[in-house]
């Protein structure tokens, strides 16, 4: 009689299935975890969003100083003796092998009646001469720049790594120029090089905003008092450094560019930008260097 009563009870209860109980442990084990986390202090230890702890060697510390101190002497030297020697006050000239682009007029001018195999050309090797150059700024070494020489890239508004602008070129911005010159790199654009950069990459400053250049009803909206209403009105009057020169260039936005060197070449290759003679004027040769980061 009491067997018959114990299988009545068993048969009963419902048995759980054992893939049932193992989800509720790690249901139950992962609310332990999450109550661990959700405690004050503990932010650290139980959050994957926290970096890792990076530790930087005495030795960093020290070229970091040491490159920040030649910066500073340099930046005192050029503003008290200027370049000397280091940079000439001629223009200079010398052949170079291009590939000669559609589009570009200077280089076609040049090429036009020689062989078709024929890709060396006289370039102008510095800016000496010219009215306009375009100015990128390619090192950001935030803990090795003297405080004089981040209040120089400031006044171009050169703030940031990778960005350009166009600089109305005279004594004053040459001698800006030299002060900062393994900051920055420079040279002279073609006329075809500034319609690219300002189709690819323009963008405006309209009410502190950086808007893009994507309709020409935005010149025409804030530009139409100095006789501008499209983007080649914009091109000429750059290219020409023409009276409204000063109001266009700010209404510009400084152009950010691509990097001149990839993750994988400064990480693995060690190729740092502003570190392989890269750097300063350039000439005419400009035109190769931005086709580079649009």
């Amino acid at each position: 009689m009491s067997n018959n009563n114990d299988n009545s009870t068993t048969s009963s209860l419902q048995l759980i299935p054992e893939t049932v109980l193992k989800k509720k442990h790690d249901l139950d084990e992962m609310k332990m975890k999450r109550a661990a986390a959700a405690q004050p202090g503990n932010n650290k230890v139980f959050s994957r969003k926290t970096k890792a702890i990076k530790i930087i060697k005495p030795e960093k510390f020290l070229s970091r100083a040491t490159s920040r101190i030649n910066h500073e002497r340099r930046f005192k030297r050029v503003n008290k003796k200027g370049m000397q020697k280091r940079a000439s006050n001629s223009k200079v000239v010398e052949d170079q092998i291009v590939t000669v682009e559609e589009g570009d007029e200077r280089t076609l001018a040049v090429a036009e009646g020689e062989e078709e195999d024929a890709t060396t050309i006289p370039r102008a090797s510095n800016s000496v001469g010219a009215n306009i150059v375009f100015a990128i700024r390619i090192r950001n070494e935030k803990r090795a720049i003297p405080a004089n020489v981040k209040r120089a890239l400031g006044r171009m508004r050169l703030r940031n790594v990778n960005e350009g602008v166009f600089l109305r070129y005279d004594e004053y911005t040459r001698k800006g120029l030299h002060l900062v010159e393994p900051w920055v790199v420079y040279g002279v654009p073609s006329k075809a090089t500034i319609t690219d950069l300002l189709k690819r990459r323009g963008h405006l400053k309209i009410d502190t905003q950086r808007v893009p250049l994507t309709d020409n009803t935005l010149i025409e909206e804030h530009m139409s008092d100095y006789n501008m209403l499209c983007v080649e009105d914009i091109v000429h009057e750059l290219h020409s450094v023409g009276e409204y020169f000063g109001q266009v260039s700010t209404f510009l936005w400084p152009f950010r560019l691509a990097a001149f060197s990839s993750k994988f070449q400064k990480r693995v290759l060690n190729m740092k930008d502003g570190q392989r003679g890269d750097y300063g004027d350039v000439g005419e040769s400009m035109d190769d260097m931005i086709r580079k980061v649009l």
